[in-house]
């Protein structure tokens, strides 16, 4: 393996060419500016082999996909992306060819959501390979979204569609035997390279549209708990009503048990978010203007905690609440 000096200038700095205040990574910091009256929101993803992604999965792919992660988190609070901080940890002897397809990953993502690497650190690793990454974005204090600002008897929506990220995890490890080549790779295409909802983030944010917001990672119903938590809230879940992709919903036809597993598989990285009654009619708008699945799935309440129902408003058993590392 080359050096790591080699490698941040080789693979990285390229990365870094059309952010000035990066300073081609030469420094021991970046620096960068925001508009007037703008704000600074920051997050931060992380992704270790074995737990986050499979060990063939592909670099290009994998980089990619721990760019949209972090874009996903900007998204659920209205921010729009800046720039970004990346922290790879190498395991020894990790071939060049390897590096070069991730950082070649990146450099599309770069060029597709508008945003450029500011630095960050290379390190080598006894193993498991760890890829960290810090994302900068920029929001108006006052149109930030949030997870703590549903009210009672607001309207629960989700964008897109749900359970393509479980059933593309599925489909990479041969569990999905009897669906066809064709789904198997849509669905596997989902889990590895999600669409970070930016678009509609900023018009939720700007709008004022969205009462509360988060996207979903751990798990529809567990993610939703989140809302319910930081709102002091209840929420029900109309289970029939969770839109599923056409690859998704043949998966389920043809694996029995698979259904509830919708409600609390993670990796779908949509926007979950609540909305006054009074503005349905705006989201319905919006939905054609991004051309985008808006799917009105449930309602907030008093109370506390989550509920699927079922299409006759039986409460459903979920087989878990969603991912956790611990």
């Amino acid at each position: 393996m080359i050096g790591e000096f080699e490698v941040i200038a080789k693979y990285f700095a390229p990365l870094a060419a059309g952010a000035p205040g990066a300073g081609g990574l030469t420094n021991d910091g970046a620096c960068f500016t925001t508009g007037a009256g703008l704000g600074t929101v920051v997050t931060a993803d992380a992704m270790v082999a074995g737990v986050h992604f499979l060990p063939d999965d592909p670099p290009e792919t994998l980089g990619r996909k721990l760019l949209r992660v972090n874009l996903s988190d900007l998204a659920a609070m209205g921010a729009r992306p800046r720039g970004y901080l990346l922290v790879v940890a190498f395991p020894a002897g990790v071939a060049e060819a390897w590096i070069s397809a991730f950082a070649q990953g990146l450099a599309r993502d770069q060029a597709e959501f508008g945003v450029d690497l500011l630095g960050g650190d290379t390190v080598s690793t006894p193993g498991p390979m760890t890829l960290s990454l810090t994302a900068f974005g920029e929001a108006a204090p006052d149109r930030l979204l949030s997870r703590s600002g549903a009210a009672d008897g607001d309207e629960v929506f989700v964008s897109g569609t749900i359970g393509d990220g479980m059933l593309g995890l599925k489909a990479l490890r041969g569990e999905l035997v009897h669906s066809s080549e064709a789904d198997r790779d849509a669905l596997a295409n989902r889990y590895r390279l999600p669409s970070p909802r930016l678009a509609l983030g900023l018009a939720l944010g700007e709008r004022g549209l969205a009462t509360a917001a988060l996207d979903v990672s751990d798990g529809l119903a567990a993610d939703m708990g989140h809302i319910c938590e930081a709102s002091g809230l209840a929420a029900s879940l109309d289970a029939p009503t969770v839109p599923l992709s056409a690859a998704g919903a043949r998966a389920l036809d043809a694996h029995g048990g698979l259904g509830p597993r919708i409600l609390t598989g993670g990796d779908d990285y949509e926007l979950l978010f609540t909305v006054t009654p009074e503005r349905i009619a705006e989201v319905e708008s919006l939905a054609r203007e991004l051309d985008l699945p808006l799917t009105r799935i449930g309602r907030m309440s008093a109370g506390r905690g989550v509920r699927a129902l079922d299409g006759e408003g039986k409460e459903i058993p979920l087989p878990s609440k969603g991912w956790a590392h611990f």
